[in-house]
């Protein structure tokens, strides 16, 4: 019997037993949905940061309505199954969280600034969930792209944590990692909520806000 065929989804699936996947990527049309800018390409000078806080559709909004961010996309990151589809990332057998990929210019919107939003739009202490989104891929995460990131991240989860605390909320559950590959999503999820008006949200806080200062460049 296939490991998950067995375990609970909250459970990360060993190494051994994760999906094979593929080597050929999805195919993708490189192009923003909302502003017609690449997915793929980073200009000079702009940096990526990936998030995840629960299902990517109402968390890639967030990102792409925020001044200075140049583009955003969806996928799957924190894994070990190459190119898995969504099919295959909901069954936990891939070890992927589903994440947004946010392309920004520093010179206009600062990484502090997009983690503070990060911490105040998600409940991070839940674990391998977000509210009725329960499995591995909802799990909170931080895959960081530079130290500078790395430092930032886990300051801000001090801090986080710290205000968490004297709210009364429990501790932090946020992954916070190297960014290791990244899967972009089947098309019909790229921006979905502009495609889809209507369509599933799920974001949610805490109500507890972030004391990172959302630093200006110099």
């Amino acid at each position: 019997m296939a490991w998950f065929d067995k375990a609970w989804k909250t459970q990360m699936v060993p190494a051994q037993d994760a999906l094979k996947g593929r080597e050929a990527a999805l195919p993708l049309t490189d192009r923003h949905y909302v502003n017609g800018h690449s997915l793929k390409d980073v200009p000079d000078g702009f940096e990526t940061a990936i998030f995840g806080l629960g299902c990517f559709w109402g968390a890639e909004r967030l990102f792409w309505e925020t001044d200075g961010v140049w583009s955003t996309s969806v996928g799957y990151a924190g894994g070990m199954t190459p190119n898995p589809t969504y099919e295959e990332t909901c069954t936990g057998a891939t070890g992927h969280a589903e994440v947004v990929r946010v392309v920004f210019d520093p010179a206009k919107v600062t990484y502090e600034a997009l983690l503070k939003l990060f911490w105040e739009s998600h409940d991070p202490t839940q674990g391998m969930r977000q509210g009725g989104d329960i499995g591995t891929q909802y799990r909170s995460a931080i895959y960081w792209t530079s130290p500078a990131q790395r430092e930032a991240a886990l300051a801000s989860r001090v801090a986080y944590e710290t205000a968490l605390a004297t709210a009364g909320k429990g501790g932090v559950t946020t992954e916070i990692a190297e960014a290791g590959p990244y899967f972009y999503a089947e098309d019909y999820h790229q921006q979905y909520l502009a495609k889809n008006p209507g369509g599933y949200c799920g974001i949610g806080g805490t109500g507890v806000v972030c004391p990172i200062p959302a630093k200006r460049p110099a």
